[in-house]
């Protein structure tokens, strides 16, 4: 089920696969209007994954056309062609429990680069791109409802996990990865040992935060356009399309500048800078396709329309929550779950670290997943104490 594209022995190599990629345009990228393609994101995720020291291999990992049985394809879509999950895999000590990372929305699994080494020491680390994202298949997306939307990602992820024949993992997501993670985990609970989100995107309603200033700003004309934007899917990769051969730029002093002179924490250097505003114009530029889920999983101001606070007495999994000191996502929402869950469960904050928690802060980041994770790495653990500098919400 899975195709092969790459390994490495001393360092990180991947290929390219031909067989889920649609005909390439013999234009020149300088030529293009949009100067991204397949072979673009693929060569963009090596070089930036160039910066991991830990021998890896990437597979296109096939998952089908569509959940089995079903009459639809990966979603509604009339297309019988198989779709793949674009999967990382790293090199690990024998045994070490499987760590699952899941990016969040606008991103891919190349985010995570400064972590793979370290967390690579204590798990076996899988990273995904989420069916529509990054270098994984990136189908019509045509879903016309919530649930519909939260299955094209769920089970997605299931009938990846099919065919990488996994049993039970620690599942990790990031933001809206977090949502979905979650989402996964109430559906197959059997199959995750333990979930950690960082970040994560959808515990409230709009209606639960009672935010008085949306209701005023969607009163305005500004707030009356932007929320036409967001019902009509107005997404923010349209912005990047359609600046053409300026979007690099605009994705460039974008990430210069929120990992750069406006980063919380430890600052990118020039190289990763570069790198990683590489690889995100192209994963952004691509087809449209999972960016298209934002309208039905969340209204006008990041609200979700189906809150996970409302399954949190449902929750079956352990759980821990990871917060950088400034995530603009609020950690109150973790709290009031927490209050309503029947299974063990903890907020972990890091600090200097904002909404890319592992990216501003790496080394506090990692502290507080070996420590989230303490039990699996080791069953003894020496040491229960919360490391220093992180704090308990």
């Amino acid at each position: 089920m899975a195709e092969e594209l790459g390994s490495s022995a001393s360092a990180p190599t991947t290929t390219s696969s031909s067989s889920w990629a649609k005909t390439r345009s013999l234009w020149p990228s300088i030529l293009r209007w949009i100067p991204t393609s397949v072979d673009h994101i693929i060569a963009a995720e090596k070089r930036l994954l160039s910066l991991v020291k830990t021998p890896y291999v990437v597979e296109q990992v096939n998952i089908g056309s569509g959940p089995p049985g079903s009459k639809i394809r990966w979603f509604r879509s009339t297309s019988d062609e198989p779709r793949f999950i674009n999967t990382a895999t790293f090199q690990s000590k024998e045994d070490s429990p499987t760590l699952v990372m899941v990016h969040g929305y606008a991103a891919s699994q190349g985010f995570f680069f400064r972590n793979f080494d370290a967390l690579a020491n204590r798990f076996k680390v899988i990273a995904i791109d989420q069916l529509g994202w990054g270098g994984s298949s990136r189908p019509d997306f045509t879903c016309k409802s919530t649930e519909e939307t939260e299955a094209w990602f769920i089970d997605s992820f299931e009938e990846w996990r099919k065919a990488k024949n996994l049993g039970s993992f620690i599942l990790l997501g990031h933001s809206f990865g977090g949502y979905v993670a979650a989402k996964y985990a109430l559906k197959h609970p059997e199959h995750v040992q333990h979930l950690i989100l960082v970040g994560p995107a959808g515990f409230s309603s709009e209606s639960e935060s009672k935010s008085e200033w949306l209701a005023k700003f969607r009163e305005t004309w500004k707030g009356a356009v932007l929320n036409h934007l967001w019902e009509s899917n107005f997404t923010p990769q349209k912005v990047v399309r359609g600046l053409g051969p300026w979007g690099p730029d605009l994705v460039n002093r974008y990430t210069t500048a929120r990992f750069g002179a406006y980063s919380t924490g430890e600052v990118l250097t020039e190289e990763e800078s570069k790198l990683l505003s590489d690889y995100v114009y192209h994963t952004l530029a691509a087809k449209a396709s999972g960016e298209l889920c934002l309208k039905y999983i969340f209204s006008f101001g990041a609200f979700a329309r189906m809150p996970l606070i409302q399954s949190a007495s449902e929750w079956k999994v352990p759980t821990t929550f990871i917060y950088g000191f400034e995530d603009w996502m609020n950690y109150q929402g973790a709290q009031e779950a927490r209050q309503r869950m029947k299974v063990p469960c903890e907020i972990i904050r890091v600090p200097q670290g904002g909404h890319f928690v592992f990216i501003d802060n790496p080394t506090g980041f990692h502290s507080a997943m070996f420590y989230a994770c303490r039990r699996y790495i080791s069953p003894k653990p020496e040491n229960e104490s919360l490391p220093e500098g992180l704090t308990f919400a």
